[in-house]
């Protein structure tokens, strides 16, 4: 039997093209904002190290270290909604 003739399941001019799926959108950088980025990891280091050591913390360290959250989340906050940051607390 030959194929002469026939026409093939992939067409006279070669296999269907194949269909490409959708690319995803595109992956925004989140170090976009830098500012923003650094006060974050400093608000996550600062967590870390209460969350470690707030057992052996002094009073003063505890309500120091309260302050120093509360700014750092006043920071990102502003970051975040494009202000510009505002000075370390004294």
């Amino acid at each position: 039997m030959t194929t002469r003739g026939r026409r093939s399941a992939s067409g006279p001019h070669g296999p269907p093209p194949v269909s490409t799926p959708p690319r995803p959108p595109p992956v925004v950088d989140r170090r976009r904002n830098r500012p923003l980025r650094e006060v974050l990891d400093e608000l996550l280091a600062h967590t870390r190290d209460i969350a470690r050591r707030a057992k052996a913390m002094t009073p003063a360290e505890l309500d120091y270290a309260q302050q120093r959250l509360e700014w750092l989340a006043d920071e990102v906050w502003r970051l975040s909604i494009g202000e510009a940051p505002g000075g370390p607390p004294e």
